[in-house]
């Protein structure tokens, strides 16, 4: 699986990062250059996931206050700046869950549904694709969250368990466990439909 450029950094770029996160802990005002390059990506990821514009601008405002808030309590570890600020959106995200008692939505483009039906070796029709689609939300909260972030943004596993505060090994781990219960329910799907696996 390739990984996404979107997610992924050079060591070079990591630096530059770096050099940006220690001014902004110095000066506020320099935290410029880190909400300009992640706002856009940390507002998909949330937007996603609740499918509501204005207030996925207002969550991810408040994911960027706290970010520069806290700013001083970062510590790098060798993975993007942006595993810090998905952690923080995935805490805002879910508290705003609980104050709306909304249910968190999955907005998955056709082309990440080809991608995801590759790996249960099945061909991309139409009705696979639906099948898996319906799939989706009946995952639990965090096998929904492990296919997204490995399938859908591509994330090394590395990442994830930074994001997730796990080990490196427990994220492929429990990634593994997640897509196998999807392929469950993909499968249980086609045999209710009369078309059992030989």
């Amino acid at each position: 699986m390739t990984v996404n450029p979107v997610y992924h950094q050079t060591s070079q770029l990591m630096e530059e990062e770096l050099s940006w996160i220690r001014r902004a802990q110095k000066d506020p005002e320099s935290f410029g250059p880190l909400y300009k390059k992640y706002h856009e990506q940390i507002f998909r990821y949330i937007y996603q996931r609740m499918d509501d514009e204005e207030l996925a601008f207002d969550v991810t405002s408040q994911v960027f206050l706290k970010a520069l808030n806290n700013l001083h309590r970062y510590e790098y570890r060798g993975v993007p700046f942006s595993s810090w600020l998905y952690r923080i959106a995935k805490s805002e995200l879910y508290q705003s869950f609980r104050d709306r008692k909304a249910q968190r939505t999955v907005n998955i483009d056709s082309y990440q549904l080809f991608e995801l039906i590759d790996e249960f070796e099945e061909d991309g029709s139409e009705m696979n694709k639906k099948r898996l689609f319906e799939c989706l939300p009946k995952l639990k909260e965090n096998d929904m969250q492990l296919i997204e972030m490995r399938f859908f943004e591509r994330r090394s596993f590395r990442e994830i368990g930074e994001i997730l505060e796990i080990t490196e090994n427990n994220a492929k781990v429990k990634a593994f466990r997640a897509l196998e219960k999807l392929k469950q329910l993909f499968y249980a799907t086609d045999t209710k439909n009369g078309n059992k696996k030989s």
